[in-house]
């Protein structure tokens, strides 16, 4: 090493702690995470549905869709999406609530499930099936089924929060339930339907303390249905 290279203190330039790069920390690191296509996708789900509101406009849309779809890190997409509702958001923020969802794990309770995201397919929830506490649901093109008069429904007050957009979303809650709606149906429809015929007894449910519905509706140019009792064909004995 020559002699200009070695300070006063004699400590090598190089070995000094204040030269050494701090390391980055988790939240960075988070948002320099590369994404894949679904979370592309999902992002996209969000940007269209902000139109449809009218947060956007068709022009804001096209770029930010451009933008999107070069987007290579977590970072891009929260940028994105930083003045809309349920986009991603940066590690710790939204006043301290988790960026990511809890998900299901060994049995347990959930307070909040991953959101349901349909574009142009299909999902059904059925069964003997976990039910979190809140469930939102963001539905373009496609349908949605939720059929809660099978499930393990650890609550007593269950919160679902339903997007159509040009889609049909069914809820089907126990017999006994008493549902709560807000609804807000705009070149769409929000209803609640009785069963067609008597249903059966819900063995999910306590009919001394029913379960409690908290459903708000957003139906734009779609359709969300509200229905009690079980399907036609298991009050039938058919499945």
């Amino acid at each position: 090493m020559a002699q200009d290279d070695v300070p006063r203190d004699g400590v090598p330039q190089q070995q000094r702690p204040q030269d050494v790069a701090p390391m980055p920390s988790g939240d960075e690191l988070a948002l320099r995470r590369r994404v894949s296509d679904l979370e592309r996708e999902e992002v996209a789900d969000v940007l269209r549905e902000a139109a449809g509101e009218g947060r956007l406009s068709y022009g804001e849309l096209e770029e930010r869709l451009e933008s999107l779809y070069s987007s290579k890190t977590y970072g891009e997409l929260v940028e994105l999406t930083a003045d809309l509702p349920n986009g991603p958001r940066a590690p710790g923020a939204a006043q301290g609530v988790p960026a990511v969802h809890p998900q299901y794990s060994g049995g347990a309770m959930v307070e909040s499930g991953p959101v349901i995201n349909v574009f142009m397919s299909e999902t059904k929830r059925m069964g003997n099936w976990l039910v979190p506490q809140r469930q939102e649901v963001h539905a373009v093109l496609g349908d949605v089924t939720l059929d809660y008069t099978e499930a393990n429904i650890p609550y007593d007050e269950i919160v679902v929060d339903v997007k159509s957009i040009l889609a049909d979303v069914k809820i089907r809650v126990p017999q006994n339930a008493i549902v709560v709606l807000d609804s807000n149906p705009i070149l769409g429809s929000v209803t609640e339907q009785e069963a067609g015929l008597k249903a059966v007894p819900d063995p999910n449910a306590n009919p001394t303390t029913p379960k409690r519905f908290h459903i708000r509706g957003t139906a734009i140019l779609g359709e969300i249905k509200i229905k009690r009792g079980p399907r036609l064909t298991k009050r039938l004995g058919l499945t």
